[in-house]
């Protein structure tokens, strides 16, 4: 596995792979390495010869200082659970590397970003749209990898892609659940004992709301019950919990026949901001 650590040498590796007739995979994260990226490494080597994973805690996408500079990084330990999976390089670039200057140019991705995180992070998606667009514009995949954990962010990013023709696939694998069916996050490094023991409220309350949404509980009253559930846990601040049309997040009212309803909810726990979502046809 070669590591790399500037731009033009992440150009260069890519170059010479598409030169021999290499199918080029990326799976872009913010590091602290758990399972679910892990799959999503295994799901590029299944399908690409070349592997690239970048790890890069990107500032543009924090609307809150504290959160950046809490966020975990562990970059050694990263690599070491790297190669054994399948990847080829590891792409480790500083901020000064990946923004050599402020950037000026603003994303808008409509009503995708007027919803749920776009709406409680005002700028986050237009962060996460600058830095993969250059991280597409510098290892030119043939496929990118994303987990279905967040989900509005494959959707913005399949939005950027089609409007920019970026000539790749974007790959999204399902969420990877710990036994307790709490989504693996790097955040959850950051949960305490008590707070740990509360998380996994938050899939069960999901789970529920999708079993209403199955026997045609409306949306209003499911939103209701997730809200009186979420409500009883003192340590939990809830955000937001929503129930949207998977396709285009938009909240519903009442449901599509044929359309995947999406359940999607984040709240603060022990100081720790959590997301997570399922899909449910209704």
């Amino acid at each position: 596995m070669q590591i790399l650590t500037t731009a033009a040498g992440l150009q260069a590796y890519t170059e010479q792979a598409r030169q021999t007739g290499k199918r080029v995979g990326l799976v872009p994260t913010m590091g602290a390495l758990h399972a679910g990226h892990l799959q999503l490494v295994q799901a590029a080597r299944a399908e690409c010869d070349e592997v690239i994973v970048s790890l890069f805690v990107n500032p543009t996408q924090f609307n809150n200082a504290e959160d950046f500079r809490l966020y975990p990084r562990v970059p050694e330990a990263d690599a070491v659970l790297l190669e054994p999976v399948g990847c080829t390089a590891l792409f480790v670039p500083s901020v000064a590397e990946m923004y050599p200057r402020p950037t000026v140019l603003r994303f808008d991705f409509g009503s995708l970003e007027q919803v749920m995180e776009g709406a409680h992070r005002p700028g986050h998606f237009n962060g996460v749209a600058t830095v993969v667009s250059k991280l597409f514009h510098l290892a030119r995949p043939h496929r990118a990898y994303f987990g279905q954990k967040d989900w509005q962010q494959v959707a913005v990013i399949r939005q950027l892609v089609a409007d920019l023709s970026f000539d790749l696939e974007i790959v999204a694998c399902p969420t990877i659940r710990e036994a307790d069916g709490l989504a693996m996050s790097s955040r959850n490094l950051r949960l305490d004992a008590g707070a740990r023991a509360a998380a996994p409220l938050l899939h069960r309350v999901l789970a529920a709301a999708a079993d209403q949404v199955r026997a045609g509980v409306m949306p209003a009253e499911v939103r209701a019950a997730a809200a009186a559930a979420l409500a009883q846990e003192p340590l939990l601040t809830p955000e937001y919990f929503e129930v949207a049309d998977a396709q285009t997040l938009q909240p519903l009212a009442h449901y599509g026949a044929g359309r995947d309803v999406l359940l999607c909810l984040a709240a603060h726990l022990g100081g720790v901001r959590l997301i997570d979502n399922v899909v449910a046809a209704a």
